[in-house]
């Protein structure tokens, strides 16, 4: 495999292993188990002295070629798949720490990623501090003796703040810590954590990765000597491993993600623009768009907007319910990535656990709407949102 190769080559011949049959498809190996020639040879395979599979738990000739293409995109040295991405988030955060560890966490997170550093991380002796993450001197203020992860999403689901990666790296850097990056809404191709400074990269496969909802899916990242003191003994005995059928799945959909992605944001670029001329609608944030309040920062670490836009209609929860019902293209759906527009609320949804306060802090509004482009013809999208506001009072 050259490492050359662009994005787009990587993602279709990355990794790749044969059989002895020569099979054009990747080979999918439903198996749970693996056969050795010998006794001699299972107990090496054990010992680590040679290499191969043992269980399907802790691997799998499928897995290994989602997890290596998955590499190649991400410049990472070692990945390990996980049966979803909030799987990959929790196992990405609770290998490296224990009782009496400390978590700085960007406020601005999915509601899963903020259940398990505010509630879940606590039970075992694990505190957390949530900051306005879109400050570095926030992030400086919360650090403790013993803080060793910092942890954010950016762009952030479903407001689409941005973090400045490179800066919060450097700090973590200065007092040992490690920094997780949960990247789906940037997706691999227009960001890169990991140049950055980030330590691991989490992403739900679920997303763009898949792209056409299908599957669950997750995976970390990060360089080989991490993901064996910390990950490897976790992810083989607390079992968050993905299916050999799944990977499969997976490394048919990852062939298309930059066309896929291209599409969306392009779409997601056109609706942006559409919905902040209209009048009904107060505030769009884009990270294509000049007007973004961090476009300084998107600028420097992005090399594209993204497939998500945030919008807030003036009329609040009840416009934004009759604008989504009155959608025909856009199906209201809590996903996003994939290749069907999708609308969802997330106040009433994704993000509805959290307190009003807790809501207003991250600029979720009622009348906050998140949209995730698909690969649709971008004229109908358009004329879909103008039907739809044209239903909508005010």
């Amino acid at each position: 495999m050259s490492k050359t190769w662009r994005p787009a080559t990587q993602l279709v011949h990355g990794g790749t292993l044969r059989s002895q049959f020569g099979e054009t498809s990747e080979a999918i190996y439903l198996t749970q188990g693996f056969v050795y020639d010998t006794s001699e040879a299972a107990e090496a395979r054990f010992k680590g002295e040679t290499d191969g599979f043992i269980y399907a738990r802790y691997g799998s000739p499928t897995n290994d070629m989602f997890e290596k293409r998955m590499c190649a995109l991400e410049g990472a040295e070692d990945a390990r798949a996980t049966a979803s991405g909030m799987a990959a988030v929790s196992a990405a955060i609770l290998c490296q720490l224990k009782a009496g560890d400390h978590i700085v966490a960007a406020r601005a997170l999915f509601g899963s990623c903020r259940w398990v550093v505010e509630t879940l991380a606590p039970k075992y002796g694990i505190q957390c501090t949530l900051v306005d993450g879109r400050f570095i001197e926030n992030w400086e203020k919360a650090i403790q003796p013993n803080t060793k992860v910092f942890f954010l999403e950016s762009p952030t689901n479903p407001t689409l703040e941005v973090v400045d990666i490179a800066a919060v790296a450097k700090l973590a850097n200065q007092i040992g810590a490690k920094v997780v990056v949960d990247n789906v809404f940037a997706t691999p191709l227009f960001q890169k954590p990991l140049e950055l400074g980030a330590h691991i990269v989490v992403y739900s496969a679920t997303k763009h990765i898949d792209g056409q909802g299908r599957s669950l899916g997750g995976v970390i990242l990060s360089d080989k000597q991490w993901i064996d003191e910390n990950l490897h003994d976790y992810f083989r005995h607390t079992g968050p491993a993905m299916s050999p059928f799944t990977a499969w799945t997976l490394l048919k959909g990852i062939e298309t993600l930059p066309l896929r992605v291209k599409q969306q944001t392009q779409n997601a670029a056109k609706v942006a623009d559409f919905l902040a001329e209209q009048s009904k609608v107060g505030k769009v944030i884009y990270p294509g768009r000049k007007d973004h309040p961090q476009a300084d920062i998107i600028a420097k670490q992005m090399t594209g907007g993204s497939t998500l836009v945030a919008f807030e209609l003036k009329g609040g929860k009840e416009a934004a319910f009759k604008l989504q019902n009155a959608l025909e293209i856009v199906k209201i759906s809590n996903n996003l990535g994939d290749s069907k527009s999708l609308i969802t609320h997330p106040a009433t949804t994704t993000h509805k656990n959290l307190t009003d306060e807790a809501r207003a802090e991250l600029g979720i509004s009622p009348g906050t709407v998140r949209f995730s482009a698909g690969i649709e013809d971008s004229e109908d999208l358009v004329e879909d949102f103008a039907r739809a506001l044209a239903q909508v009072s005010g």
